[in-house]
């Protein structure tokens, strides 16, 4: 059984949904970021983190990929390059859509109101719509790496998810239409289930 450290409303969902994918049961410990709860598992605060028996895990993505391989679904095996381009696409998503995120995040409410810059967020959002058409673009199958769920579908439709959240231009119709059929998922609804809210 895992125990998953976080807040549905945040990067644990993704975490959640792995779980769920994968047919794990789990327990979840409502923590906000930078609570004294977070930074029981983690010491900068960040949520989520992942109980897997005395480890504790941080990093939404890391803790995603730890799951995929130890239960050996929703991922290309290692060493292969299959792999390899499963990573390349796994970072372009941190790099192009969860950072873009993040920056808008914090010049929005996680920082103190004098070191946030909210003129920066019309930049934001125009290099995230950039980054959207060009993951349209890519998007050849049912799933981005192909015809099998992976690690990158799961990341790519969180952060789909909290661009709306954000305020964030929609992304093209044909991106939409991707990211709401993985929403329809019984993984997913699962974890939208726990949701207090």
């Amino acid at each position: 059984m895992y125990t998953v450290i976080g807040s549905i409303k945040s990067r644990a969902f993704r975490v959640a949904w792995m779980l769920e994918e994968l047919g794990q049961s789990y327990d979840l410990i409502a923590a906000a970021p930078r609570s004294d709860e977070a930074r029981k598992y983690n010491p900068s605060g960040k949520i989520p983190a992942l109980l897997d028996g005395d480890d504790v895990l941080t990093d939404s993505v890391a803790i995603m990929q730890y799951l995929a391989d130890k239960h050996g679904a929703l991922t290309a095996p290692a060493g292969t390059p299959a792999r390899a381009r499963q990573d390349a696409m796994l970072f372009w998503l941190i790099d192009e859509f969860d950072a873009i995120l993040w920056a808008a995040a914090k010049h929005s409410f996680v920082w103190p109101k004098e070191m946030r810059m909210p003129e920066i967020k019309d930049s934001l959002k125009a290099e995230f719509t950039r980054s959207a058409t060009t993951l349209a673009e890519r998007l050849e199958g049912p799933f981005l790496m192909g015809d099998e769920i992976t690690v990158p579908d799961l990341l790519a439709v969180h952060c789909i998810n909290w661009s709306i959240g954000a305020g964030f231009p929609r992304v093209d119709d044909r991106l939409g239409t991707w990211a709401a059929d993985l929403r329809k998922r019984d993984a997913f609804k699962a974890v939208q289930a726990r949701d207090p809210a």
